[in-house]
């Protein structure tokens, strides 16, 4: 089977080059790649070292938010110029992942992974020489955790989350294999009960599995203590009577519903966040809206305080500001529901806001638990939204009450980061 599964990492590469030739994401990872362990080699040998190496992988962007709280705690804790300085390196799988984030001021050095050979495996852990390797969630590569092994340096998944119908719990050759392969990691720390005794049922008893929760909760925590005053859309807001739903990573299914929604509550105003922001398709949802609308990159400190009070609809044309412009809601919209998956619900939670969110959730254990305790829903149509926001609005306190119980999640479940690296030695 380790044949099969070499030779499997062989074809994808092979695969990467075909498809450089049409997808731009596999443009960039064949070029990323080409060369890449000479690269990595040459930086670090000229390394400083100081107590060790934690090497840091994420498969995206996604696992990289998730990781990012460890990363950071870890700089704080093992700072620049200390007899405790730790070196980190973090390498992501994905170019979504890496070309957003390569120049990230907190790890010393940010690489694309080699593809996952036996020999890559080896140069790339004998050049970065880590004394502790923390995988992000998921990506269990079998040569990097047999390259770990063999020189003993220490490795963990965090925030991992694993499912009865997982290749692990298979009873085939290639689970097996894969067991073998999670075999080599030394511990799991897991986001709930049911990971922890999916992998008790194969072995891996309480030495090694820790129920830690997941980072994510760490990170919107801290995104929103962070989060600067954004005065303009503070002043679109201001006076206003009626609830404020802000509704962010939308994608057109989720903006047909709202902009039903819009019709049927004038006296509302909408914040909304598309997830692409090409100015074709806002200008299209603008004039769809019929409403008098504002572009946030438009909006400057010397935009008249009238203009904004008049407008009804702010839309955010522009990436990194999200986080921080739910504070301004009373309630939140989440797109993405209606394709692959809904998008980050955990953000607008942690400002005490109920969230709403279309049927693609499943997946998604946080946003399973929001319904759970009252404080988000799911929905279909632009009906049922018209339903669900009619019945939260008009009842009283019962907005307030929802936002409590959503801001109560997650801050109950805050403090993975601190469990995982003292658990580590860190």
């Amino acid at each position: 089977m380790k044949f099969l599964y070499n030779c499997s990492i062989h074809a994808f590469s092979l695969a990467i080059g075909l498809g450089a030739l049409f997808h731009r994401k596999a443009r960039l990872l064949y070029r990323g790649r080409r060369g890449l362990l000479a690269r990595i080699e040459a930086g670090e040998a000229q390394a400083e070292r100081g107590r060790g190496t934690v090497w840091v992988h994420c498969a995206s962007l996604g696992e990289f938010e998730q990781g990012r709280p460890l990363i950071e705690e870890l700089r704080r804790r093992h700072s620049k110029g200390t007899p405790h300085y730790r070196r980190i390196v973090v390498t992501f799988f994905s170019p979504s992942g890496y070309e957003i984030r390569k120049n990230y001021d907190q790890a010393d050095a940010v690489y694309y992974l080699p593809s996952d050979t036996p020999r890559h495996a080896r140069r790339f852990v004998a050049a970065v020489r880590p004394e502790l390797a923390i995988f992000v969630k998921y990506e269990y590569w079998h040569n990097y955790l047999s390259a770990l092994r063999a020189v003993g340096a220490r490795s963990c998944v965090v925030s991992a989350i694993f499912r009865p119908d997982a290749v692990f719990f298979r009873q085939s050759a290639m689970g097996r294999f894969m067991r073998r392969t999670l075999g080599l990691l030394d511990r799991f720390f897991v986001q709930n009960e049911a990971s922890r005794a999916l992998l008790e049922s194969i072995g891996f008893g309480a030495e090694r599995v820790t129920v830690s929760g997941d980072t994510r909760f760490d990170r919107v925590v801290a995104l929103a203590e962070k989060a600067p005053v954004l005065p303009r859309v503070e002043a679109f807001v201001r006076g206003t009577e009626s609830p404020v739903m802000v509704c962010g990573s939308t994608w057109p299914p989720d903006e047909e519903i709202l902009l039903a929604l819009m019709e049927a509550h004038p006296e509302m105003k909408f914040i909304v966040a598309p997830h692409e922001i090409d100015s074709a398709r806002i200008d299209a949802l603008i004039r769809r809206s019929g409403r008098q609308a504002l572009r946030y990159t438009a909006l400057s400190e010397t935009t008249p305080e009238t203009d904004l009070q008049q407008a009804s609809l702010l839309v955010i044309d522009t990436i990194g500001v999200l986080s921080g412009v739910y504070r301004y809601g009373q309630l939140a919209y989440i797109g993405g529901g209606f394709g692959r998956g809904i998008h980050n619900t955990l953000e607008a939670a942690t400002w005490g806001m109920p969230v709403l969110f279309g049927p693609r959730y499943e997946a998604f254990a946080e946003a399973v638990e929001l319904i759970e305790v009252g404080a988000a829903a799911s929905v279909s149509s632009a009906g049922e939204l018209l339903n669900v926001v009619g019945q939260w609005c008009s009842t009283s306190g019962d907005l307030a009450f929802r936002g409590a119980a959503a801001e109560s999640y997650v801050r109950s479940r805050a403090g993975a980061t601190k469990i995982i690296l003292d658990s580590l030695g860190e």
